[in-house]
């Protein structure tokens, strides 16, 4: 058994077996790499069957020396722990080292949010009077009206849209559906796109169906969702670290903030567990406090 056959077999299972997109995938692969690459060097000829419970804990003991970050070390060793578990259940080892290994515990934080004023800045600052502006404009009132995903959003075929019901058939993590409403402004920018632009583009053979393209009539990337977004953010003067997940995040603080419930938040996000939404109540608490403290006779300094 060794380390590249076996890694190379784990990305199968995880895309045959789990359905996982490509880049969970890679990052699952990438983070068995790292291990593998330590243990052949501090303990030569080590096979995967043959790793114990203390080879993995120097590892981590050595990766928490480093300048990584908590979550990225959390988020090696649940990669660790799923290989192992893989090795398993494919009856390739009979005990699981990973078992007991433990991930340091993480303080759950959101990063930047936008205010409703920001978004309206950030959608203010698109120049649209470019054919790309009205793509731009419908794309950042998507990301925000329906809580997407940068990956959801540049995979989006029209045959998602259901355009009389004002509905997406989103494909989440996992590959798992869910149907998300389109806000009504965001229902206006994309009916403009696909009407007055998208149609006259020539579009890529394998293209057709998506949504949102680039100048060469092709699907368009992450990448250039991100780059696009930094530009916006710039000319709009807005202090903030913002990346196409600032959208989401701002679109569940803004309902949790607004009364809605938490089970639809939760099912527009498409979380598989509450308590991963729950985390925006944790952060309404805080908007409260600062409320009380600000505003009530008695707490002000």
């Amino acid at each position: 058994m060794t380390w590249e056959k076996e890694i190379r077999a784990f990305g199968y299972y995880l895309k045959i077996e789990r359905s996982l997109q490509d880049n969970s995938i890679l990052a699952y692969r990438q983070d068995v790499e790292k291990v593998a690459a330590y243990l052949e060097k501090n303990f030569p000829d080590i096979a995967p069957e043959q790793v114990q419970l203390y080879h993995l804990r120097q590892f981590v003991n050595d990766l928490a020396g480093l300048n990584i970050s908590e979550f990225s070390q959390a988020r090696i060793i649940s990669g660790i722990k799923a290989f192992f578990k893989y090795l398993m259940y494919e009856d390739k080892i009979l005990d699981n080292p990973a078992l007991l290994l433990e991930a340091p515990k993480l303080t759950r934080t959101l990063p930047d949010t936008l205010s409703y004023i920001e978004i309206e800045k950030l959608l203010e600052a698109i120049p649209m009077g470019e054919p790309e502006g009205h793509r731009n404009r419908a794309m950042l009132e998507m990301l925000y009206s329906s809580g997407l995903r940068v990956s959801e959003l540049t995979h989006l075929k029209t045959s998602h849209y259901y355009q009389d019901i004002g509905f997406l058939r989103v494909t989440g993590k996992g590959n798992k559906e869910r149907l998300v409403p389109v806000g009504k402004s965001a229902a206006k920018y994309l009916r403009l796109y696909l009407e007055e632009v998208r149609v006259h583009q020539n579009i890529a053979k394998g293209h057709e169906e998506y949504i949102f393209l680039n100048r060469r009539g092709k699907k368009l990337s992450r990448v250039m969702v991100f780059l696009i977004i930094k530009k916006l953010v710039k000319e709009a003067g807005i202090q903030k670290n913002v990346s196409p997940h600032t959208f989401r995040h701002s679109f569940a603080t803004h309902l949790v903030e607004g009364g809605a419930d938490l089970r639809a938040v939760q099912e527009m996000l498409g979380h598989e567990s509450i308590t991963t939404t729950e985390i925006y109540t944790h952060l309404d608490r805080d908007y409260l406090r600062q409320v009380l403290n600000e505003f009530l006779p008695g707490n002000k300094n």
